[in-house]
Formats: C-alpha cells, sequence, structure tokens
C-alpha cells in the first residue's frame, strides 16, 4: 500500500476500494491541505440500487467522513439515453415518467449512507437534466463535440466489444460518453468538483471529463475507480439465484438483505468487511482470522452492520432476531418474509394431491419470492430442499389447504436458509 497524507485516501486505500487514479500523489496532496467535492453518477434504470452499487456509494459516504463534500449525480438526462458500457445491446428506452419514478426511489437509497445538509461537507444531489436538457445541438457539437475524435472513442471497450461481436451501436448510445464528460465537467464549474469516482468500467468515461475541462476551461481534475467487485466464487455482487440484491426495503425485506450478507463465501468476509462497514481495521483483522465454525459469528457480525447501514438500526436488530429465531432457536419468526393470501384459493379437498383446483405449491413458493420458476421447485422438491412447516414437500402437485395453516399462517422454507411465513387472510 501506498503510503497517503490525506485521511481520504489512507482510507480508500486500507479498505480495498483504490484500483486506478489519474494522478494519485497530486490528489492526495490536495486532498490532505483541504475539503475537495468527488462525485459518482447514477443513472435512473431502476427504481432502487442493488448491492452492486454499493462499492461507490460507500465511497461516497467516506468522502463525507474524511471531511469533503459527495456529490451524488441523478442522471435523468444520460437515463434517456442509456450507458453502453458493458452492454451487448441497447438499454430499453423509458419514459419521463418512468425515470422520475425511479430517481425517487434511487434518492431513498442514498438518505440512509449521506447527510444532505447546508454544512460544508453536507451532500448535494444534482440531476444532469439542469444542464442537459438546455443544450444547443450545433452549440454542442460545435463547443463539446469537437473535443473527441472519433479515432479515440472507437478504442473504447464500450463501442469496441459491441462492434467486433458485429451488435448495432446507435449513433445515440455513441454519444454518452461525450455528454458523461460534460457531467464532469459542469460540476467542476458549478461546484467547484474536483475528483470523479465510478468502478472500473467507468475509467475511459472519467478520463474524458478530465480531458474535456482541461481543453475547454483549463482545470485540474482527478479520477479514481474502485475494482470489480465479485465474491469468491466467481458470482457477481447484487445478483443471487433468487435475483437482485436490491437496497430499498420495498424491494427486498431487511430479513432477506440481512440474509444475503450472512451467506456469503467464508473467504469474502474479512474483505466484505472492510469495503461494506465501518468497523475498525484491527478489528476487521481480528474477525477475519477465525477459523471452523467461529468464521459464522464474523458473518452475523457483516450481516448486521452492512444492514444497519442499508435499512437503519432497527431494521437490523429485527433481521437479527429473526435470524436468531428461525436458524437457532427453531421458532416461526414472525420478522419472516411475508405474503397473505384469501382463503378462497385453497382447495376444499380433502386430498389436497387428487385435485386440480386450489393454489398449488408451486405457484406459492413463486409468490414467496422463494423461486423464480416452476422448474426450480421442482428441482427443489427433487432434491428435497422444499420443505412445508419443516416437513419435506414430496410432490410437486400438492395443493395447499387450511390444514396447512396454524394460526392462520404456515412456514415455507426452500433449502436451509431461505424462508417465508404464508398468511391466511382471516375470513
Amino acid at each position: 500500500m501506498t503510503s497517503y497524507q490525506s485521511d481520504l485516501m489512507r482510507v480508500l486505500d486500507e479498505r480495498g476500494f483504490l484500483f486506478q487514479s489519474t494522478n494519485d500523489v497530486a490528489f492526495d496532496a490536495l486532498a490532505a491541505r483541504q475539503s475537495l467535492p468527488a462525485y459518482i453518477g447514477f443513472d435512473c434504470t431502476a427504481p432502487s440500487l442493488h448491492v452492486g452499487s454499493l462499492v461507490q456509494i460507500m465511497m461516497l459516504r467516506w468522502i463525507q467522513k474524511t471531511g469533503h463534500k459527495p456529490i451524488v449525480l441523478m442522471g435523468s438526462g444520460t437515463t434517456r439515453i442509456g450507458d453502453p458500457t458493458g452492454r451487448d445491446e441497447a438499454r430499453k428506452f423509458l419514459s419521463l415518467e418512468d425515470i422520475n419514478s425511479n430517481m425517487a426511489g434511487i434518492k431513498r437509497v442514498f438518505s440512509r449512507f449521506i447527510d444532505f445538509d447546508d454544512s460544508p461537507t453536507g451532500g448535494l444531489m444534482v440531476d444532469n437534466a439542469e444542464w442537459l436538457d438546455g443544450l444547443g445541438y450545433l452549440s454542442f457539437l460545435r463547443d463539446v463535440g469537437r473535443h473527441f475524435t472519433i479515432n479515440r472513442m472507437l478504442s473504447f471497450d464500450s463501442v469496441k466489444l459491441r462492434l467486433e461481436r458485429e451488435q448495432p451501436m446507435t449513433f445515440l448510445e455513441f454519444n454518452y460518453m461525450i455528454l458523461q464528460a460534460y457531467d464532469f465537467a459542469e460540476l467542476a464549474k458549478r461546484h467547484g468538483c474536483r475528483l470523479q469516482l465510478g468502478g472500473s468500467d467507468q475509467w475511459g468515461n472519467i478520463i474524458n471529463g478530465i480531458e474535456l475541462s482541461r481543453r475547454m476551461d483549463g482545470l485540474e481534475l482527478y479520477g479514481i475507480t474502485s475494482p470489480l467487485i465479485t465474491k469468491s466464487d466467481g458470482s457477481k455482487m447484487g445478483k443471487t439465484a433468487q435475483g437482485a440484491v436490491w437496497l430499498n426495503e420495498e424491494a427486498l425485506s431487511a430479513y432477506d438483505y440481512y440474509q444475503f450478507w450472512r451467506n456469503v463465501p467464508d473467504a469474502d468476509v474479512g474483505r466484505f468487511l472492510r469495503l461494506f462497514t465501518e468497523l475498525d481495521l484491527a478489528e476487521i483483522a481480528k474477525l477475519e482470522a477465525l477459523g471452523g465454525a467461529e468464521i459464522n459469528e464474523a458473518k452475523k457480525i457483516l450481516a448486521f452492520e452492512a444492514t444497519r447501514l442499508a435499512r437503519g438500526d432497527d431494521a437490523a436488530v429485527m433481521a437479527q432476531n429473526t435470524a436468531t429465531q428461525t436458524f437457532e432457536q427453531g421458532t416461526l419468526a414472525e420478522g419472516l418474509p411475508q405474503i397473505v393470501i384469501e382463503p378462497g384459493r385453497l382447495t376444499s379437498s380433502d386430498d389436497p394431491a387428487s385435485t386440480d383446483e386450489g393454489l398449488s405449491i408451486l405457484d406459492l413458493y413463486i409468490e414467496a419470492g422463494l423461486a423464480q420458476s416452476r422448474k426450480e421447485v421442482r428441482r427443489l422438491i427433487s432434491q428435497g430442499g422444499a420443505r412445508l412447516n419443516d416437513q419435506p414437500v414430496e410432490d410437486e402437485n400438492y395443493r395447499i389447504s387450511a390444514d396447512d395453516f396454524e394460526d392462520h399462517q404456515l412456514k415455507l422454507s426452500a433449502g436451509k436458509k431461505r424462508h417465508a411465513l404464508v398468511i391466511l387472510k382471516s375470513s
């Protein structure tokens, strides 16, 4: 590790956030002398961010905690085009109504991680539609477009890979990198922003913004990227067999969020504690040194601390208590994810397996969020991983009846780690 002067660069380095930087020595010296604004941009393509964006969110949080000013750039303007980075095809066009709705959901994510106030280090949230909406096409081409060469634009991976695969790339997408570069230049002029942060796939776009500001306004700007975070088994952060691990409560329950962190591979515990919690590094070193069954205690701490940051103290305590009841005490915890069904959906037959009427066990697993398809449920049943009230489900044609409920609820399990409560609505 490099020996840095500023708290910001030291923290980013020690906790594993640094991958590439344009001039880390010069930026470190500047950050040691004064408080600096820094930004990351987020397009509004979904109503929530997922944990794949959490590295960048935590970087913004550390920006603030080390005495600097975090800027969250909402990309309602660039969302209308779609970032081609890492894409084999163009993104689906979203309506302005959908973009604004998604932006509102994403803003709620940041309220947990950043303090937005009028202090020198208070977070600032801006929308690039403020300057992109009013651009005149000819003026933009003359003043900004002339600083970009087709030769250089074709060398970027986002363009080169699409062309190598002979997959079409629209002129609209081709312009995305210019608009992102212009965002950095505008934030530098409007808010004194000196640093852009991003994932490693954004390196080329960040460099474009730095060069554009230098050519147009003579400004010296900086860029830092974080490494691509994958789990030790090679799978992507933010993706599971059950879908994305969303940061918003309305998209994923606190319990399910807690369980995601509780179930990470042993080899990832220390690295994830450094990246996704604020625990002291000495304490993290002790936790990652645990071996055997003791590593589960470190996972519980990781799950609690990560959930506390994203969902708050109360949600973290509730999720932790629910997990303890479910896995250690063997009781039916009310904090499990729940769905409510109407009594009229239940079979009236005394032999649930003999009728095609009523709610099937296959559909119930899908509704409870424990599977995404009937095929997945059938596989779960055949492998002995499907359980109804802790008893194995052996018949894929089973229909749910009132006898399956005790005190108007039943427990549905997929394997040993995923559970849900099904509540029978009172008549």
